[in-house]
């Protein structure tokens, strides 16, 4: 009974990251059929942090209304950024993005965050670079073959690969969406490509910007329903101003309202909240290393459903990303290891206890005279 409970215990982690790739491939091909029937991409996006906003909000009054660390304007202006960059603007492109590009194209792109989020790190000194170990090397190698399988998945196609001798398209034939037919032109595909890439480049400034609200306000429900509340606002805002169109607002009982719903309690909080369970549990790179398993699910499904094309040129471009995506995991686990060890090793030999900001400064030095 025992050794039962150690097994379920062990699978749930990767239990509830597959099924957090799977809602995200879910809300992917959603999206697509929300946007073909003619929603605008930024009433969707205002809806999607409305219902988010609405949910988080709940939980956090529920679950940390004791807990709740002071909120600061220092920390509502970090809300505010993380709200834009990591919420308004990067939905705003990607759905633009989603739009005139396909599923499995606009799923490949979001691999490149993590590739990205680590140039950006180390351009803002969060990460340090290491050239005379293997791990650096392959750190320093993982982004740019990410960049050379983003360029690929653009610039080549290559012959078509038929996955299914049928198929079961739930777009409506004939039917516009908001930005335009589903066959668009070479001018609107290189739109949503330039803004799939500016939306991966806002997520990762996110990703920055929330490392330093984390250490500030460390209350995790609190500060994801202040982050969805900002881009609520932000979305709602720009959505009025740009939308004339009143009749966009009525969701109904539609696919609309299932999407609106699904993206904003499904994605803006239940996977959020298991991913960070899952990274208390077994680490952020345990929990990075499914990201790719959302591009399998689309690319698999999206040719039989959505009537999308699949190229050579899309699978190498997005094995060449996924590659790079865990070569830089490696790098970065293995340097993880290697200061775990050391600090063991200081202890055993010191018999004293090192904390954590023991080894972040021994790693800071450590760093700085490779460099020297």
């Amino acid at each position: 009974m025992k050794y039962h409970r150690k097994v379920v215990q062990e699978l749930k982690p990767a239990s509830l990251m597959v099924l957090s790739q799977v809602a995200t491939a879910a809300a992917n091909v959603l999206y697509k059929l929300t946007i073909n029937d003619g929603m605008s991409i930024m009433v969707l996006t205002s809806y999607r942090h409305i219902f988010g906003a609405a949910f988080s909000l709940s939980l956090a009054l529920v679950i940390e209304r004791k807990s709740r660390p002071k909120l600061t304007w220092r920390v509502l202006l970090m809300a505010f950024f993380c709200g834009l960059f990591g919420g308004s603007l990067a939905q705003n492109l990607y759905f633009i993005g989603l739009a005139w590009v396909s599923a499995t194209f606009a799923t490949s792109l979001y691999n490149l965050v993590p590739v990205v989020t680590f140039i950006f790190s180390v351009l803002f000194g969060l990460e340090k670079l290491s050239l005379r170990t293997a791990s650096g090397r392959v750190k320093v190698l993982g982004p740019i073959i990410g960049i050379v399988g983003s360029m690929l998945l653009t610039f080549y196609r290559g012959e078509e690969i038929k996955m299914w001798r049928f198929h079961t398209s739930l777009l409506h034939k004939n039917q516009k969406g908001h930005l335009g037919s589903s066959h668009v032109d070479s001018g609107r595909r290189w739109v949503g490509v330039l803004c799939g890439l500016g939306s991966v480049l806002s997520f990762s400034s996110w990703l920055i910007i929330q490392t330093r609200m984390s250490k500030e306000y460390p209350s995790h429900l609190s500060s994801t329903a202040l982050m969805t509340f900002m881009g609520a606002i932000q979305a709602t805002v720009f959505a009025l101003c740009v939308e004339k169109d009143w009749s966009q607002w009525r969701l109904g009982w539609s696919i609309r309202l299932l999407t609106a719903a699904f993206s904003g309690i499904v994605l803006s909080g239940v996977v959020v909240i298991v991913t960070s369970w899952c990274v208390g549990v077994k680490g952020p790179l345990y929990a990075s290393v499914f990201n790719p398993l959302s591009l399998v699910i689309v690319a698999i499904f999206a040719p039989l459903l959505l009537e999308e094309n699949l190229y050579l040129g899309s699978v190498i471009g997005a094995v060449l990303i996924v590659s790079g995506l865990y070569m830089v995991l490696w790098g970065k686990s293995k340097e993880i290891k290697t200061s775990s060890e050391k600090t063991k090793h200081v202890e055993a030999s010191s018999g004293v206890k090192i904390t954590n900001s023991d080894i972040s400064y021994m790693v800071d030095n450590e760093s700085i005279r490779e460099r020297t």
